[in-house]
Formats: C-alpha cells, sequence, structure tokens
C-alpha cells in the first residue's frame, strides 16, 4: 500500500463534514500535497471533480467553468470540486469568494478543496477577499519517522538526502538524485514559487543567493559577508527581501537573534537555515560525500536537520524560531511559544564553546534548557517529534 501521511486524514475528515470553509491544503513544491489529497479522495463517498490549474494556461474564466461542472455533480446532493496549484489562476480568490457565496445563497452542496505551493501567493489571496471561509491544512516537509517508514531510511540516509518524497527512490544514484533535486525542487521553487511571490529585478541574484547561502546553514552570515560573496550586487535590502521570499517558499531562511527587543531582532545578522537537509547536501559542491564523515561538516548537517524540523513546526503558527548570540556566547536555536521558551544547544559532534547555554538560563530564568543529542534529548527521538520542547 501506498504510504499515507497524516494529513491524508486530516483532508478526509474535512471533506466529509457539513459544508462549513473551503480547505485549503499549503506548503513547499513537491511535499506531497497532490498526492495526499488524491488518497484522500479514493473511495470518497460523493461526486467530485479533481482538476489541476496550469501555469499561464488557467484563469478565472477556466476556474468558474470547473467551478460550474462541480455544481452539476452536487444538482441531487453534496458534491466536491478540488482544484491543484490554484494559485496559478490570476486573482483566483476573487473569483472563488464570489462563487462560493453564490452557492451559500443557492443552498448548494459544493465542498471545495484547494492545493497550493507557495504560501505567500495563497495567504495573500486569503487576505484579500476570503476572510471567514477557510481553513488551512499544513503540508511540510517530511519528518524522519515518515521517511523511515515510507522509504526504509536509516538516520544517516535521512540527514543526507532530506524528505522529499519524489527523490527518494533515487538515494542510490546520487548524480541522478542530485539531477532530480537541481531540476525538480530547486529551480521550480525559487522560479516559480519565489519570483512569484514579489517583484524580483534580479533573477539570478536570486539563484545566486541560495546556491551562495544553502552551504552555511546552520551558520551566522552577515548580510554584507552574503554581499561579498555575490560579487557586491545589490545592497543589504534586496538581499534580506530575497532571503524572506525564499523562506516564503519553503526552501532558506534567515533566523533572527532571539531579543525581547523586536527592532534588534530585526536588525541582526541572519543565521541561514535551509528547510530541508536536502538542499545544503545538493548545494554543496565537491565535499558533498564528506557531509556524513567530516566530523565539523556532519556536525553542520546535524544542527540544519534540527534546525529544519523546528521551521517546520513553525509552519503551523504554534511557535517561532530564533537563535542567540552575545559575545562568544551561543545558544543554536531559541524557540517560542506565546510566553514559554526552549533554549537548545545541539551535541553534534563539532567543537563549539559550551557556556552559551548557562548564560542565556541566566538571563532568560523562564527558558527550558535542552541539549539535543544528550542521553536525555537523543538526536533521533527529537527528530521523531517524541521530545516536548515546553515540558
Amino acid at each position: 500500500m501506498p504510504y499515507e501521511r497524516s494529513i491524508v486524514n486530516v483532508v478526509k475528515e474535512r471533506i466529509n463534514e457539513p459544508r462549513r470553509f473551503i480547505q485549503i491544503v499549503i506548503g513547499p513544491r513537491q511535499t506531497g500535497k497532490t498526492t495526499a489529497v488524491a488518497q484522500a479522495l479514493a473511495g470518497y463517498a460523493y461526486p467530485h471533480l479533481a482538476v489541476e490549474a496550469t501555469k499561464n494556461e488557467s484563469g478565472v474564466d477556466w476556474l468558474r467553468a470547473q467551478w460550474y461542472r462541480a455544481r452539476q455533480l452536487a444538482s441531487s446532493g453534496a458534491a466536491l470540486l478540488a482544484i491543484d496549484e490554484v494559485q496559478y489562476v490570476p486573482n483566483w480568490s476573487s473569483a472563488v469568494k464570489t462563487l462560493w457565496d453564490e452557492d451559500a445563497t443557492a443552498g448548494i452542496d459544493l465542498r471545495v478543496l484547494l492545493t497550493g505551493s507557495s504560501a505567500t501567493l495563497i495567504q495573500e489571496g486569503l487576505d484579500e477577499s476570503l476572510t471567514g471561509r477557510f481553513e488551512l491544512i499544513e503540508s511540510t516537509h517530511w519528518t524522519y519517522p515518515e521517511c523511515a517508514s515510507a522509504f526504509g531510511y536509516s538516520l544517516d540516509e535521512f540527514l543526507f538526502f532530506g524528505g522529499y518524497p519524489g527523490a527518494a527512490p533515487l538515494r542510490h544514484d546520487r548524480r541522478r538524485w542530485l539531477r532530480y533535486m537541481n531540476a525538480s525542487v530547486i529551480e521550480p521553487s525559487i522560479v516559480n514559487d519565489a519570483m512569484r511571490l514579489s517583484e524580483v529585478r534580479n533573477p539570478e541574484l536570486m539563484r545566486r543567493l541560495f546556491s551562495t547561502g544553502a552551504p552555511y546553514s546552520g551558520q551566522e552570515v552577515s548580510y554584507r559577508k552574503l554581499l561579498g560573496q555575490l560579487d557586491d550586487r545589490g545592497n543589504t535590502a534586496t538581499i534580506a527581501h530575497y532571503l524572506k521570499l525564499l523562506g516564503d517558499a519553503g526552501v532558506m531562511s534567515g533566523l533572527q537573534k532571539y531579543d525581547p527587543k523586536m527592532l534588534r531582532q530585526k536588525a541582526s545578522s541572519p543565521r541561514i537555515m535551509v528547510h530541508d537537509t536536502a538542499l545544503l547536501t545538493a548545494s554543496f559542491g565537491r565535499k558533498r560525500d564528506s557531509l556524513l564523515t567530516d566530523s565539523d561538516l556532519r556536525g553542520r548537517l546535524v544542527e540544519t536537520a534540527v534546525g529544519a524540523y523546528l521551521v517546520n513546526l513553525s509552519y503551523a503558527g504554534d511557535v517561532e524560531v530564533f537563535w542567540w548570540r552575545e559575545g562568544d556566547l551561543e545558544v543554536d536555536f531559541v524557540v517560542t511559544c506565546e510566553d514559554a521558551v526552549c533554549a537548545i544547544e545541539v551535541k553534534s559532534g563539532r567543537v563549539k564553546p559550551t557556556r552559551g547555554m548557562a548564560e542565556f538560563v541566566v538571563r532568560n530564568p523562564e527558558a527550558r534548557p535542552l541539549v539535543v543529542g544528550s542521553t536525555e534529548c537523543p538526536l533521533e527521538a527529537f527528530l521523531s517529534g517524541e521530545v516536548e520542547l515546553f515540558a
């Protein structure tokens, strides 16, 4: 049987409920949104129409035509319309609002399920006109337990190859795996997602920002240093903006330093963090094969795996992820949830100062200290979601 993520059951439950909200499955590219919807629709009790919007070909008229087809299915009872990649329809949210409200007025029991690759593209549409009419279902990068169950990954395989399900069957042919990652994940995520989020005047600069920044995942990198690596093209504001777009597209973010003063958070140098270790591996260059065997490089891979896990937790909006440093004192990650704080140090084999955690707890006595990789918190248990952050 094909592996089913937990998100499949969420989708099943939502589309079987009485018509109440538009359900929107949202998440980064190649995390299995389309597959999850197809699995949820298998054996669905009501008539349904599943269609896919395509770039430059699906407009508002196309969307209306699909909606009218689905209404015919609902002429004698409940039915479902599922539209994949809805963000490719210009002004989709206004059209969906009008059609959804028409059905509500007419008493048509047409349930609607939408998916989209880009969080900001979807979110902008929701903010414009669909307030109060939708629920989000987050499709995040695959976790270690999911990859172990679906593909038989060992922990080291997960650290190296990450959580992209389409790439998993290729892991025994690293050249083929790398080509897939570049052609089917990285380039489309940048061109079709990040560059569509906002005006990008220098597409090549954004590509170079990713290829330059991803190998630094887990490290603090000043905007000025990034500019230097990019031959001083652009300016710090442009780099910060492009980094945010890459984060919204689900590939690479700049974590800010933790400080109760928000202005200092926003002004700080970012800690680069890819959202899946596969993105670090694919971007690493000639030393790629040493990521698991060189202690320093493995340490960066482990820290990236922990950071990516935390970033994916933040997608649901329940937590925020930062890091902390004062002078030579440092804490790898600081996770907050309302008033709760968890300070996380990753014990990864890298040689680095260890006094940062003690100082952070002195300054923030409410924080829970957690050392991932210790006897009390093994890396495998942490990545499996078995460790409470705010216990």
